[in-house]
């Protein structure tokens, strides 16, 4: 749902820099809000991490993102997990209608803000990492870092979206699944205890991780 805002965002085109602080601006709401979830998210994980849950949730975390890609669009919709929160979401959703309206600066970040809460499947995702983060501040840490990783693109959308190909567009599309594939094993790998430094810590490790946050 992002991509569609980003093409609507009412930047002021007559002027290249403007231009350029108003799509900053826009990020930086995003930012904002993907942190906040994170911030929210991460403080579940760390009582299942404290827990001595850390291994198994990486490998579960790891499991579904795979799974969500797997599986086909229509079943997944209709299991929308957003659908215990449309009022939330209707809340949202009027709330960028009117700031879409608007063209002061500040607008550009409130829309930014209120666009990270819009149902997504990449979002969804990196909330589910965002709980095998161990600690709400890594928690909010991951979703910055994952907001931080869709500005490039977000930012092609917003200053030259419209006049990308159809066939651009559908690669960009078929290239996303992939790499939450990547990183789903990323996390299977984390969680199986292999040994292998930054990747794979030892079992041993991740105890004395946990023992020391337990201390603290």
């Amino acid at each position: 749902m992002c991509g569609p805002i980003a093409f609507a965002l009412p930047v002021d085109r007559t002027s290249k820099p403007k231009m350029i602080f108003q799509t900053i601006l826009y990020h930086l709401g995003r930012l904002f809000s993907y942190a906040l979830i994170g911030l929210i998210f991460g403080l579940v994980g760390k009582g299942l991490y404290l827990a001595g849950f850390q291994q198994r949730l990486s490998i579960l975390v790891g499991v579904l993102m795979i799974v969500m890609v797997l599986i086909p669009v229509h079943i997944f919709n209709k299991y929308n997990f957003s659908k215990p929160l449309y009022k939330f979401i209707g809340y949202v959703k009027s709330q960028l209608g009117y700031y879409l309206k608007r063209k002061t600066n500040k607008t550009f970040f409130y829309i930014g803000f209120f666009n990270g809460f819009l149902p997504c499947g990449l979002v969804y995702m990196a909330v589910v990492g965002s709980i095998a983060a161990s600690s709400s501040l890594n928690g909010a840490l991951y979703m910055f870092l994952f907001g931080l990783g869709t500005v490039p693109m977000m930012s092609v959308a917003v200053l030259v979206g419209n006049f990308l190909k159809g066939s651009i567009r559908n690669k960009i599309q078929k290239a996303i699944p992939v790499f939450v594939v990547i990183i789903g094993l990323l996390f299977i790998l984390r969680g199986l205890g292999l040994g292998i430094a930054y990747i794979s810590p030892s079992d041993a490790k991740l105890q004395i991780s946990n023992n020391a946050a337990a201390c603290e």
